[in-house]
């Protein structure tokens, strides 16, 4: 299934239920919201699966949380894998079941008609088997859905943990490359030595041909985060992001400030608490200033040149502000543009209404940039994770992708191509 075609499923709404009354998100929205969190982790929840989740809960009791778990367990899982992932969502997104687990608050707010998911009642159907009994889950789905779309900055520290659920759910995928190495496949170039192997082996009567074929690998993914003054309201949630991403694809992730600070082993933790301690504790330069054209030449001096950045999917995430000469990032820029495969920036600041890229920096950088999209919520870093993933960039924040092409000569882009071949 393409990424186009799940956009389009993505705004299909059941007929009649779409909004309450009062503009609160319905029923369908909820559930799609749910499995839009179900792809960004990881679970291959295809059109048809959709489909079929939303026709067993229409059959089953949409408010009651046994109901809609059996039915997305039943519908979009489609291996063991993907049982985990939807375990650790659905309790992201739907509150943690049980009598002993905490609700989480919302600040106070109009009450509104919403779905509630919650356990079914005495004397109706039994729960789930496993499941305990417990009381009305009262954070719900519908608030999920909201918060997906809310500026980070934004938050409260009861949302801000809401938001750190949903986020140790991620599990960005990068792209894939073809190796050098080749491993028996049915289909494929002929094999001559495991053939003239094969003939030997029978003594030269005839054989069927062996093939082989080029192996995929995980293409690199380099994250730059920006840890400065400017970025502070940003940068826990960009480094929990960051943190998810370094389980689905081999990623190196890098801080910058006034210093650059390689994270990748502190972000090795599997638990996102400890690797932000971890972190924590590493970095020497939060809430500085921000020196992003003498870091990125570090960066490339040190690590990018020798290899780290050579054929990679490249993440800034930063508001481009510079305290150094815009000129020397526009340069460094150029040549991280030649090394990697693909240079993707990710600016919170882009999502404000009147935004350009006016910063000396931020207008330096962007014609080296592929993809210049937003990073200020949850919603934003699942497309940031489409991008990385290899989707086009949201026509509507495509803004970098076509400065970027029209920015280009026909040596930078073969130089790209040379350095993508490489890795």
């Amino acid at each position: 299934m393409t990424d186009t075609g799940r956009g389009a499923v993505d705004g299909w709404r059941a007929p009649g239920t779409g909004r309450w009354a009062d503009g609160a998100a319905g029923p369908d929205a909820v559930l799609l919201g749910f499995v839009r969190a179900l792809r960004a982790a990881g679970v291959d929840a295809s059109t048809e699966r959709l489909y079929a989740f939303l026709r067993a809960v229409d059959v089953l009791r949409p408010g009651v949380r046994a109901d809609v778990h059996a039915a997305g367990r039943a519908t979009l899982c489609g291996g063991r894998d993907d049982l985990e992932r939807y375990e650790r969502v659905f309790a992201a997104y739907f509150g943690p079941a049980g009598p002993n687990a905490p609700a989480p608050a919302r600040a106070a707010a109009p009450p509104r008609a919403r779905l509630v998911v919650r356990d079914a009642p005495a004397g109706g159907r039994a729960p789930g088997e496993g499941e305990p009994p417990g009381p009305p889950v009262r954070a719900l789905a519908s608030s999920a859905e909201v918060l997906r779309h809310r500026d980070v900055a934004g938050l409260d520290a009861a949302e801000r943990v809401q938001l750190n659920r949903l986020l140790a759910a991620f599990a960005p995928h990068g792209q894939t490359r073809l190796s050098a190495r080749r491993r028996p496949a049915r289909r494929g170039a002929v094999d001559p030595r495991r053939t003239v192997r094969e003939l030997l082996r029978r003594g030269g009567e005839p054989a069927l041909l062996r093939r082989h074929a080029r192996v995929r690998r995980p293409r690199r993914v380099v994250l730059l985060v920006d840890v400065s003054g400017s970025m502070a309201p940003y940068a826990d949630a960009l480094l929990r992001f960051a943190h998810a991403a370094a389980r689905g694809a081999p990623t190196e992730v890098f801080t910058v400030g006034t210093r650059l600070t390689r994270v990748t082993r502190e972000l090795s933790h599997r638990d996102p608490d400890l690797a932000m301690a971890a972190l924590a504790a590493a970095v020497p330069d939060w809430r500085g200033g921000t020196r992003l054209g003498d870091l990125l030449r570090e960066f490339l001096n040190r690590w990018g040149q020798r290899g780290m950045a050579r054929g990679a999917v490249v993440v800034l995430l930063s508001d481009g502000w510079e305290r150094g000469d815009p000129a020397a990032l526009g340069a460094e820029m150029r040549r991280l543009h030649a090394l990697a495969h693909r240079v993707v920036w990710a600016n919170p600041r882009k999502a404000r209404p009147g935004y350009a890229p006016l910063a000396g920096g931020m207008a330096a950088a962007l014609p080296s940039v592929d993809a210049f999209v937003e990073g200020h919520s949850l919603a934003a870093l699942e497309r940031l994770a489409a991008v990385v993933r290899g989707a086009a960039a949201d026509p509507a924040g495509a803004t970098g992708g076509s400065v970027a092409k029209t920015g280009r000569t026909g040596a930078g882009d073969e130089s790209g191509r040379r350095g993508a071949g490489r890795a």
